[in-house]
């Protein structure tokens, strides 16, 4: 009989509701229950230190969690190194610490002040000595990807036409175009983040776990099994019924 497992889409600082959704998984099953969560733990909502002490308290604790990288978990990590650095895949003008992507709410659950009129090099010294080795070790040994024989799971997609095992770091933590409107199958169902929907929905070769609680949305874990889905909620299981795929 093929064990069921669990996935929680994109974080985002937010404790709480990360709290509610490992209860829901808990509930339907059990403590040793398998789990693996798609990144994106930093950033917008008011607790990503909360967050990865609670998924490092997790971890140390023998439970089954798998944690991948999300591209938000990469910015924290690599404004943390001695030197910031910045990721080239952002808009221009963009930067960590920028308004629409969280990086000063970050710092904030840090007890951090990355306010404008701050200094960059006031705020990175502070961070660097607020921000717990721990975390920075944390972020550093997220993976990539995890996969089975039914299911890869990566935070924001794939490239088509490229194998599982040939994505690059880049497109499995940025990838919208060229993934999102992808009609047809992929090697194995690609479960995945990133890309914001109301509600997590599955489109026949993708399931996408990001319901937006980055921007105060519910966090809805999913629960996969026997090649069915459902998001797990207070009443149980909600099938999540696939969308026609169109044949290769």
């Amino acid at each position: 009989m093929t064990r069921p497992i669990y996935a929680i889409g994109d974080v985002h600082g937010q404790k709480s509701q990360l709290e509610d959704a490992l209860a829901l998984i808990e509930r339907d099953g059990g403590g040793a229950a398998p789990v693996v969560f798609v990144g994106d733990y930093a950033d917008r909502g008011a607790d990503t230190a909360g967050v990865l002490d609670l998924l490092i308290q997790g971890r140390d604790a023998g439970r089954d969690w798998t944690f991948l990288k999300g591209n938000h978990d990469r910015m924290f990590e690599w404004f943390m190194e001695p030197e910031p650095r910045h990721d080239p895949y952002l808009l221009t003008d963009y930067y960590w610490l920028h308004a629409r992507l969280g990086g000063r709410e970050t710092l904030a659950s840090y007890g951090v002040d990355a306010a404008p009129r701050r200094r960059l090099k006031d705020v990175h010294a502070d961070a660097r000595d607020r921000v717990p080795q721990s975390h920075l070790d944390f972020l550093r040994g997220l993976r990539l990807s995890h996969q089975n024989e039914d299911f890869f799971f990566v935070h924001a997609g794939i490239r088509p036409g490229v194998a599982l095992d040939s994505q690059t770091e880049e497109d499995m933590l940025w990838i919208r175009s060229g993934f999102i409107d992808h009609a047809q199958m992929h090697p194995k169902l690609i479960v995945h983040g990133h890309t914001a929907v109301d509600m997590p929905e599955h489109q026949g070769n993708r399931v996408n776990l990001d319901g937006g609680a980055g921007y105060g949305r519910p966090l809805v874990p999913a629960v996969f099994e026997a090649g069915e889905a459902w998001t797990l909620g207070r009443n149980g299981r909600t099938p999540l019924t696939p969308q026609p795929v169109r044949p290769d």
